[in-house]
């Protein structure tokens, strides 16, 4: 079997709205195909067009290859044999980044493709112990352009948590930093307020995490909030400090009870051996496609067993990256939960019609899929109503 043509497809929200953190407005899906007529199918959570042109981009010399070059007449079966060739011939431009991001979309898709032809589910090829099931948190982003808005439609969005099935959320309160919602600069005081009217409406047996999406520049700044939230039992803080900043997040791991968590943005292992190790972090968030790939987040998830630190993938996009997810964390033992955004909660409509068939939430949990590759279908139409190319 080989691999006769790769495929990327651009798709856009009509209803987009760019002064919020949802990048579940756009996505970009790749198929990779096959002389056999299997096809594998993958995504990334990254700037769609700029991933579209990395990945179709001529090649000028040995250094930097495209991707769909390199891939092209290739035997599909040969993962990690593929990820390692992707990574050494695009390392003068690719090494980190967008690069990687666009490696990881087509990761993705040839894990998906490799189960399909093996007539088994990605988790099975992975790892030869699995979690029977699957946990996963809603991931709650408000609505809204004040703080009243925005603190009402939270808590609106908790109780339908609730109401479908979910043990577990995460609270969204990107209300002050430079990614904040709608331009919002609040105090650090009104992120306590929302969360304790959150935890008043879910009441004390659901989990409850926060994301704070980067607000703070210093960790002693970050460590007066963190210690005032205490009282309301959250399960981790995510991204309270700066990608780049691991001596701030040691000191403030050292000086915190909460876990920390963080890595949505980063690439590769090699750099969350660093944000374990020198960040000091409690749970590594590898997003899939951006570090790049289910190969390559299998071994960050591996790596961090060794370091005795949990893995809690971060997904937000589309039922695709949510079933990468899946799949890694039943064959990985040190991840509890996995990101989920509910399409229920989603103003995307992308996010609610890329798939034909997903995964679905059963009593708060998702039972191991059996059915070959990503274990999912696309909607092809949504691709042709939603181009965005």
């Amino acid at each position: 079997m080989k691999i006769t043509k790769i495929e990327s497809s651009v798709l856009l929200a009509p209803n987009y709205d760019s002064e919020i953190a949802s990048s579940a407005q756009e996505d970009i899906v790749v198929k990779i195909h096959t002389d056999a007529g299997i096809v594998g199918i993958g995504e990334t959570d990254t700037n769609s067009w700029a991933t579209k042109a990395y990945i179709h981009s001529p090649s000028t010399h040995n250094m930097s290859i495209s991707l769909e070059h390199l891939l092209l007449g290739e035997d599909p079966l040969e993962t990690e044999a593929l990820w390692e060739k992707m990574y050494v011939s695009t390392a003068m431009t690719g090494r980190r980044g967008l690069g990687i991001c666009a490696i990881g979309a087509l990761d993705i898709a040839l894990w998906d493709l490799k189960g399909k032809a093996l007539g088994k589910p990605v988790w099975k090829m992975l790892s030869d112990i699995h979690q029977p099931e699957v946990r996963p948190y809603a991931s709650l982003l408000p609505t809204g352009r004040t703080l009243e808005e925005v603190t009402s439609s939270l808590i609106q969005k908790v109780l339908r948590a609730k109401d479908l099935g979910f043990s577990a959320a995460k609270l969204e309160i990107l209300i002050n930093g430079p990614y904040s919602q709608a331009g919002l600069q609040e105090k650090d005081s009104e992120i306590v307020k929302i969360v304790e009217k959150c935890r008043d409406a879910a009441g004390s047996e659901m989990v409850l995490m926060l994301d704070v999406a980067y607000s703070w520049n210093d960790w002693k700044t970050a460590l007066h909030t963190l210690e005032a939230l205490a009282p309301f039992g959250l399960y981790f803080v995510e991204t309270p400090l700066r990608s780049d900043d691991l001596d701030g997040y040691a000191s403030l791991a050292d000086n915190v009870s909460t876990r920390l968590a963080a890595g949505e943005w980063l690439q590769t292992r090699y750099e969350f051996q660093d944000l374990i190790d020198r960040g000091h972090i409690d749970i590594a968030q590898p997003d899939i496609g951006r570090v790049g790939g289910i190969t390559e987040a299998k071994r960050v998830a591996d790596y961090a067993v060794t370091r005795n630190r949990l893995i809690i993938p971060h997904c937000w996009k589309s039922g695709i990256g949510i079933a990468a997810a899946v799949h890694l964390a039943a064959a990985s033992p040190n991840v509890p939960y996995i990101e989920f955004l509910p399409s229920e909660l989603s103003e995307s409509p992308i996010r609610r019609e890329l798939l034909r068939t997903e995964f679905k939430l059963n009593r708060g949990i998702i039972t191991l899929p059996s059915e070959p590759g990503l274990g999912i279908e696309l909607n092809e139409g949504a691709l042709e109503k939603y181009k965005g190319d």
